[in-house]
């Protein structure tokens, strides 16, 4: 675990991940922390960019992607002072997060958790699924997107590597 930008989260041992999960307090009492987020429709996106990104988007859980990554971000009231059509300009027009990511698929796997709106302490949870020999592709592809004008708006960003192997 590496805190890209901003405050870490304490270290732990291993981390219990569950999609779709509705834990009680008493699930999750001993947890050093916890995340939620929910999955939901697909913002920031045209038809002309979903269609092809969801033809070449691998679905998760695929037999070969031992490695993960869980990149939880939090972005600065800057941009959430912008119009959705402002954010929609500096995420594609400017820095190309559809366009330049879609060479990255099928080899690496990701869904995005909107926490935000559940007043969770990042705003996103970025889930990527990869085989080992594609994660130097993975580091290429996030060293690309920290790059770009989106993430000066990252106040927050803390990288957890998963493997199962």
């Amino acid at each position: 675990m590496v805190a890209i930008r901003g405050e870490a989260l304490a270290s732990v041992a291993a981390v219990d991940i569950r999609p779709n999960a509705h834990l009680d307090a008493s699930e999750s009492a001993d947890a050093t922390w916890l995340l939620r987020g929910v999955s939901g429709h697909t913002r920031y996106t045209t038809r002309v960019e979903l269609d092809p990104l969801r033809a070449q988007s691998p679905e998760l859980g695929r037999r070969e992607a031992t490695c993960a990554a869980l990149i939880p971000i939090r972005k600065s009231d800057a941009w959430w002072a912008l119009s959705q059509d402002e954010r929609r300009e500096i995420f594609e027009g400017r820095s190309r997060h559809i366009v330049d990511t879609m060479q990255y698929l099928p080899r690496i796997a990701r869904r995005l958790y909107h926490a935000r709106e559940l007043g969770q302490p990042f705003d996103f949870l970025t889930w990527f699924e990869f085989a080992p020999e594609h994660a130097a592709a993975f580091d290429e592809l996030v060293g690309m997107l920290r790059t770009r004008d989106e993430w000066t708006f990252v106040e927050r960003e803390v990288e957890i590597r998963l493997s199962t192997a």
